[in-house]
Parts: structure tokens; C-alpha cells; sequence
């Protein structure tokens, strides 16, 4: 009789049976492309993502490993993907915005001209001396507006503009008497330059003046559109100048009125940069802030004509609003 071993014989493994692992199928390789994937979610998420697709559709058909892989992976590369686009499309939206800001502090903003100004507590600052910047005249760009011209108008020379002569005499006849000016080129080209297109052109001719202010922070008469809307102007914009370029963009003395006195001559608008055809006329000292371009001066003769103006008061009654007299521009001539 034959004696059996310890604890019995192990009967010989099947054929195709795994050595070793008696009963269980051999294990299959783990799919390459789903590795990729998982690496590639952190080097350029959407490489993981195509190689996660094909590693799945790999591992359906084959039967091979690393289906755990390819999905995270692909979860991994949508991830990121998702959070790039929104971190692009903020940080584009985020330089739009500065853009724009910058863009409106440089004088470059579209709109409507139009003196805007809240009662103020009385203040001593006048505005600040001259001192010419480098670029004075160097440029004077007058980029088109979206809104049309109210008037047909050619654009104003664009370029260097000389600040030679300094000053340079004009004469508004209006329905009310004659309003003599003298243009500051020399620290204003770019808007005297403006200024002087617009008179040659006839374009201030047979319009109204369509505002009159009679406050104690605000004694002035504006004119310049067309429209005698206060919405009008020339189809174009530009820049400030004097005394704006006399501060720094982020300057908080910007927002401090100043005295701009009796007798000046200075650009309307609504906020730095866009200027365009309308004016107003200083007849008592006024607070504003150094946003509005001084361009020139007042004579004597045209302080009278003012102070019959403002003496009518406005046509409502109010204290800013339509002149009672009816004060038409019949032309501006340079002398």
C-alpha cells in the first residue's frame, strides 16, 4: 500500500491556467494610453482628455487594465480645462476693464459734452500754472465718435500742431451782441486747433446757445451744438489739455473744484476726453473741477454781452436750463 504525502497531492494545474495561481485567469496589462492620460491631465489638460477617450474605448474592446486611470484622468483634464477657460475669460474681461478705465483717465471716452456739477463748499484753489508738457501739440488725434455728426464737418488736422502763435483772436456775433475772444494756443493747440476748424467750417453758425447757469458755484452760458439739444456735436472726439495735463491721471486734487474765473473760455464735456464742439463762457468765477480744458479768454466787451445774458435768467426760471433770451450763434470769426 502506498502512503499518500502530507495533506494529500495538489493535482496538476489545467492547461492555460496561470503557474502559481491555480484557477484564476492571467491578469491583463494595464492600457498605456490611460497612464498618458492621467499624466497629461497635469501637463495640458486637453491631451488627457482625448487620451482618456481612446484609452476607455481601448480598455472596452481589449479587456485591459487602468479603466480607474483613464477616468481620472479625464475628470482631472476636464477639471482644469473648465478652470482655465473661466480663469481666461476673467482676466480678459478684467484687461477690458482697466483698458477702459485707463482709457477714460486719458481723455479717450465716448459721450455726450455737457458740464456736470453738484453744489460744492466754497473753495480757495485756483487753477494751477502752466507748465508745458513735453508732448504739447506733438499729436492731436480726433478719433470719430459713434455718434454722427450734427452737422457736415471735416475732421480737424491731425498731427503736430504748432503752438505758434500763442494766441490767437476770434469774435462770436450773436443774436444778443458780440463776444471777443483770444484763443491760448500756445497752451492749448490741440483745441484751438479744434476750435478753428469748426468756426472756418460754419459749423457754430445760426445755432443756439442752449444752456445758461445762473448758481453761485456755476455763472455760465453754453454753446456749440447744433442740436441746441446739449447731445450735439462735431462726430468726433479728443483730449484734454490744460489744466487737466497739469495733474497725474490718479491725482485725488482731479476731484477738488477749482475756480475757473470770469472770463474764460473753456471746453464742455462729460468726463476727460471727450470733447467736441460745445464751449462754455465763464461770466462769474465758477468751481469746477480741472477736468474742463481752458482754451482761451474773454474780452471786455463780450463780459457785457454775457452779463445781459445771465441777467434775463433762464426760460424756466430755474437756475440751469435754456436761456430766456433767445441767444443765437450767427458766426464765429477769426481775426
Amino acid at each position: 500500500m502506498t502512503t499518500p504525502p502530507p495533506y494529500g497531492a495538489y493535482p496538476p494545474p489545467p492547461p492555460g491556467a496561470y503557474a502559481g495561481y491555480y484557477g484564476y485567469p492571467q491578469p491583463q496589462p494595464t492600457n498605456s494610453l490611460a497612464i498618458v492620460s492621467l499624466v497629461c491631465a497635469f501637463l495640458f489638460a486637453p491631451l488627457g482628455i482625448i487620451f482618456g477617450h481612446i484609452s476607455l474605448s481601448q480598455i472596452k474592446r481589449t479587456g485591459e487594465e487602468g479603466r480607474g486611470l483613464a477616468i481620472a484622468g479625464l475628470v482631472i483634464s476636464y477639471m482644469i480645462t473648465v478652470l482655465t477657460i473661466v480663469v481666461v475669460a476673467l482676466s480678459v474681461l478684467f484687461v477690458v476693464q482697466v483698458a477702459r478705465d485707463l482709457e477714460s483717465l486719458d481723455g479717450l471716452t465716448p459721450g455726450y459734452p455737457d458740464i456736470t456739477t453738484a453744489p460744492s463748499p466754497p473753495v480757495a484753489n485756483t487753477l494751477p500754472p502752466f507748465d508745458p508738457p513735453k508732448t504739447l501739440g506733438s499729436n492731436c488725434q480726433y478719433p470719430a465718435t459713434t455718434e454722427p455728426a450734427s452737422k457736415p464737418v471735416k475732421l480737424p488736422q491731425n498731427g503736430r500742431i504748432a503752438t505758434d502763435p500763442a494766441l490767437i483772436r476770434a469774435t462770436i456775433t450773436t443774436s444778443e451782441g458780440s463776444v471777443g475772444l483770444e484763443l491760448d494756443n500756445g497752451k492749448t493747440p490741440c483745441t484751438v486747433n479744434n476750435f478753428t476748424s469748426l468756426a472756418k467750417q460754419g459749423f457754430f453758425d445760426n445755432t443756439n446757445c442752449h444752456r445758461l447757469t445762473t448758481s453761485t458755484e456755476l455763472g455760465v452760458l453754453q454753446c456749440g451744438d447744433p442740436t441746441g439739444s446739449g447731445t450735439g456735436g462735431p462726430g468726433y472726439r479728443f483730449p484734454n489739455e490744460y489744466p487737466t495735463n497739469q495733474y497725474r491721471l490718479t491725482d485725488p486734487a482731479m476731484k477738488i473744484p477749482v475756480i475757473y474765473p470770469r472770463g474764460t473760455l473753456a471746453m464742455a464735456n462729460s468726463g476727460p476726453g471727450t470733447n467736441g464742439s460745445q464751449f462754455f463762457l465763464v461770466y462769474k468765477d465758477s468751481q469746477l473741477p480741472p477736468n474742463y480744458t481752458v482754451f482761451g479768454t474773454i474780452d471786455q466787451t463780450g463780459l457785457a454781452t454775457l452779463d445781459k445774458i445771465a441777467a434775463a435768467g433762464t426760460a424756466d426760471g430755474s437756475q440751469d436750463g435754456k436761456p430766456k433770451d433767445d441767444v443765437k450763434v450767427n458766426s464765429i470769426l477769426l481775426d
